[in-house]
């Protein structure tokens, strides 16, 4: 049995395989972290997801009706937003991009060993981008190309202080509740900075915002 995670968390397992579905919640049960859901379609994940506030939700793709995919993008927009680790058996570079591009904050495939699965969990429940390997080297590469796309910065929307400094913040990792720590804010307060700062750039979600901070170099500022 493995040790006991440094940081239990709250986990939703989401799969229409009930013998997967159980195997997979009775891995993280064993590994210490709190199971406070399971469901096998994407409607009830989504339903169930709000009464039982998970931290992160463990989501295949291939689901009876709304699909994974949708899951992971109505899961992450909601408050308190859910981090979302992708488990599936497609290995697919469309697959892997649009999960990534809903906010997945990590894709691994099914065929990954379970200390390898367990590990990703605590990553994706500190925030960490985890991606099976060979996979990380493609959402990258995806990341280059649409940073190096050419962009209008004349049209480019004039965000204030504090959006640019919160913008700072999230492409370097830091959860909502640390950066309202770091800058002495309320939780809500960073969350309306995140959210009027995805309108006025027109994006849908984190991923979308961590990428157009690192293509303004944002990601690069020393500051501690």
């Amino acid at each position: 049995m493995s040790e006991p995670p440094a940081v239990p968390l709250r986990v939703m397992v989401v799969d229409d395989h009930p013998m997967w579905r159980d195997a997979v919640a009775r891995d993280l049960a064993e590994a210490g972290h709190e199971v406070v859901a399971t469901a096998g379609d994407g409607r009830t994940a989504v339903r169930v997801a709000a009464a039982a506030r998970p931290q992160v939700a463990i989501v295949d793709l291939q689901l009876p009706d709304i699909g994974g995919v949708e899951v992971t993008r109505q899961l992450v927009a909601a408050d308190p937003p859910v981090r979302v680790l992708v488990l599936s058996a497609s290995g697919e570079q469309q697959d892997v991009l649009e999960a990534v591009k809903a906010g997945a904050t990590g894709y691994l495939l099914k065929s990954a060993a379970r200390e390898e699965f367990l590990d990703a969990v605590a990553r994706a429940g500190q925030g960490d981008a985890v991606f099976t390997p060979g996979l990380a080297g493609l959402v990258l590469g995806e990341y280059r190309r649409l940073a190096a796309a050419p962009r209008r910065d004349d049209d480019a929307p004039r965000l204030t202080e504090r959006e640019t400094e919160v913008l700072r913040l999230v492409a370097k990792g830091l959860t909502y509740k640390q950066i309202a720590q770091r800058l002495v804010l309320s939780h809500r307060t960073v969350q309306n900075h995140v959210q009027n700062t995805l309108g006025k750039l027109q994006l849908h979600n984190r991923v979308e915002l961590v990428r157009y901070a690192i293509e303004k170099g944002l990601d690069r500022d020393d500051e501690r």
